[in-house]
């Protein structure tokens, strides 16, 4: 059953984000079999209190024990410190069965 990675982030340095989280998490995430469906700045919030003007990431896993290998992997949790002080992000992870 596919599980997908639903991420809001504030950024506050961009340019420092992408170049050094981004593009290890981007290796990281291939590595462990999942892609990116979504990478977009410009959240429109419309219901709630956070995430207005935050970007959004969605990736797709073959599964849950395929994201949780990624997000639980201490690459990953080395990796996750170069986003600490430039980025609140706030990160769910959602098993869905397939959609006939």
């Amino acid at each position: 059953m596919a599980a997908y990675m639903i991420v809001l982030a504030r950024i506050e340095d961009r340019d420092r984000f992408i170049g050094g989280y981004g593009q290890a998490a981007a290796a990281l995430i291939a590595q462990h079999g999942g892609r990116y469906l979504v990478r977009a700045p410009g959240v429109q919030l419309l219901e709630g209190d956070w995430g207005d003007g935050s970007s959004a990431v969605i990736s797709e896993w073959p599964d849950m024990a395929a994201l949780r290998a990624f997000w639980d992997s201490p690459d990953y949790a080395e990796i996750k410190t170069l986003r600490d002080g430039i980025a609140d992000c706030r990160v769910w992870a959602v098993e869905a069965p397939k959609i006939t």
